[in-house]
């Protein structure tokens, strides 16, 4: 009766598993092939006796797969009951990287790494030993060390703000010329996407990743790192984390400035986010901005639910159109958008408009009135604003007459409430 066979190499023999799926080297009919293929055990016309093959362990790392440079990560290895001793085997390395005794309960070991640096990046499995033989090897662990390069940065494009059920390109860059990068979404099932880097003027690297359709009821919250093709497990540091706002329909906040819509670099500015709708949070985000909302928590005023954004010292990057949302703190989606409010910083270009007015600074009520804004230079826009008021400037576009750049802006019939300090700008 033909019987099956086994090795002939004792238990506890210096071979990994791996290598036994290799062939032998050597002749086909050397001793050592013969023995393996005629040993065999027949205790009866239907009883066989085979060495038990356990089955594969599971591999993984605490507190994760992907580790800051120098922290600890410790890899764990889970079998059978039946083993008594655990090896780690790290691709392309020959030899076993460490091994290790059963741990009470007796299924598993642990490998400690206490500095996590480039050294140990790399993939590794595991393999049990019991009396009756070796396991299969587990699946691969792929084991990152993030730190070695700056970071990059994160956008999001057209805006991090984005619908109920629409989509959001984010864009992940750097100067440091990575071949890939890596991004990837926070949560307790971490998902990630892997891009080549498509190159960018003066040596900008960049690679874009669609994302959507986005939806209330998870976290968007997103970070990046860029690598190099020959060196898959070494990544750089993170980017700063970007969380995109999914807002909703409900009750829009109001948006305001302290200190009107029209500022000038250096000076204060506080924008108010305010709602009768009891929100917990608030986020303030910038027209044609990739970066993050600015976000704050609910700060009570005067009975209403709000935040004060200050940005102080003003600087000519702060000019631009913004909105709002609030939110509640165990949900994940943001209101309605406030209405939009526009923060024009002055005193950007050289020119200094005139302005006039007719027939004269003081009128009746029911008078018609005329504010000229001249400008020799080309300004192809004009705004007139009021001093202390928080509506939005006035805005007319500029026509050409007399030489110079001007705009009419009417007031009829005047009342007391046009009453006031104006100034023009171009």
């Amino acid at each position: 009766m033909t019987t099956p066979c086994v090795s002939a190499r004792p238990v506890g023999t210096e071979v990994p598993p791996y290598a036994l799926l290799e062939p032998e080297t050597g002749d086909a009919m050397t001793p050592a092939l013969t023995a393996l293929l005629c040993l065999g055990l027949s205790v009866g016309p239907r009883t066989r006796v085979q060495a038990e093959i356990l089955p594969k362990p599971t591999i993984w790392a605490e507190p994760g797969s992907v580790i800051p440079w120098r922290t600890s990560v410790t890899i764990w290895c889970q079998g059978s009951l039946e083993a008594q001793e655990y090896r780690l085997h790290k691709e392309g390395n020959s030899e076993t990287w460490d091994r290790q005794k059963t741990l009470e309960p007796g299924d598993k070991a642990k490998f400690s790494i206490r500095y996590m640096t480039d050294v140990y990046a790399g993939r590794y499995l595991c393999y049990c030993l019991s009396p009756s033989g070796w396991s299969e090897p587990s699946d691969h662990l792929e084991l990152v060390v993030t730190g070695l390069h700056d970071k990059p940065r994160l956008i999001a494009m057209p805006s991090p703000v984005v619908t109920s059920g629409g989509n959001v390109t984010l864009q992940c860059g750097s100067w440091v010329g990575f071949d890939r990068f890596i991004l990837m979404k926070e949560g307790e099932r971490q998902t990630s996407w892997t891009q080549d880097s498509q190159p960018a003027p003066r040596g900008w690297s960049q690679a874009l990743f669609p994302v959507g359709p986005v939806t209330p009821s998870l976290r968007w919250t997103f970070r990046c790192y860029g690598y190099y093709s020959n060196t898959p497990q070494v990544w750089s540091l993170p980017s700063e984390p970007l969380e995109l706002v999914v807002s909703g329909v409900s009750g829009k906040p109001s948006l305001l400035s302290q200190q009107g819509p029209v500022v000038t670099s250096g000076q204060s500015l506080t924008l108010q986010c305010r709602s009768d709708v009891g929100y917990d949070r608030f986020a303030l985000s910038k027209e044609g901005a990739g970066d993050p909302p600015r976000r704050l928590g609910r700060q009570p005023h005067a009975g209403l639910s709000g935040a004060n954004f200050d940005l102080d010292p003003v600087r000519p990057s702060h000019g631009g159109r913004y909105t709002c949302y609030g939110g509640q703190n165990l949900s994940s989606e943001w209101s309605a958008p406030s209405d939009p409010l526009d923060i024009l910083v002055a005193g950007q270009l050289p020119d200094t408009p005139s302005l006039s007015v007719q027939p004269g600074p003081t009128v009746t009520s029911g008078e018609n009135v005329t504010l000229l804004c001249q400008s020799w230079s080309s300004v192809d826009t004009f705004l007139l604003s009021k001093e202390g008021a928080a509506d939005p400037p006035l805005r007319l576009r500029s026509k050409h007459g007399a030489g110079q750049h001007q705009a009419e802006f009417s007031m009829s019939p005047v009342t007391s409430a046009h009453g006031g300090t104006y100034r023009c700008y171009g």
